[in-house]
């Protein structure tokens, strides 16, 4: 009786569908960091990049690698705290700032006024 061995060889992988495969993966990590910030947007977990009309830092003074001499406007008053890495020391009040003194900061230019600057100023047109 003749016995026939059959020898089976690895199937070999198109690099086609590795590509295919590594770039779904790669999208897939993407949406779902996308979607996730979506949602800690969505549903409050982002910081909050609004500025308080009640509070404003009008002035900030570094005095060492971690320690702050800052100024807020508060309603009525001026305060003056020290601001290190472990607290905050109130250390004096000043009466609150006259109108005239308190300046608005510049709107930020947009993309397309930017590009334009950075392109005049290279010399190009």
């Amino acid at each position: 009786m003749k016995t026939q061995a059959t020898v089976q060889q690895p199937a070999t992988t198109s690099a086609g569908s590795t590509l295919v495969q590594v770039s779904g993966a790669l999208t897939a990590i993407i949406i779902f960091i996308l979607l996730a910030a979506w949602v800690a947007k969505r549903f409050g977990f982002a910081p909050k990049t609004g500025s308080s009309k009640e509070m404003k830092v009008s002035a900030s003074c570094s005095v060492g690698p971690r320690e702050r001499v800052v100024i807020v406007d508060v309603q009525d008053a001026r305060l003056v705290l020290g601001v290190t890495a472990g607290q905050i020391t109130h250390l004096h009040t000043l009466p609150a700032a006259p109108v005239s003194e308190i300046v608005s900061p510049a709107p930020p230019a947009d993309f397309q006024s930017l590009m334009k600057t950075l392109l005049k100023r290279n010399g190009k047109d």
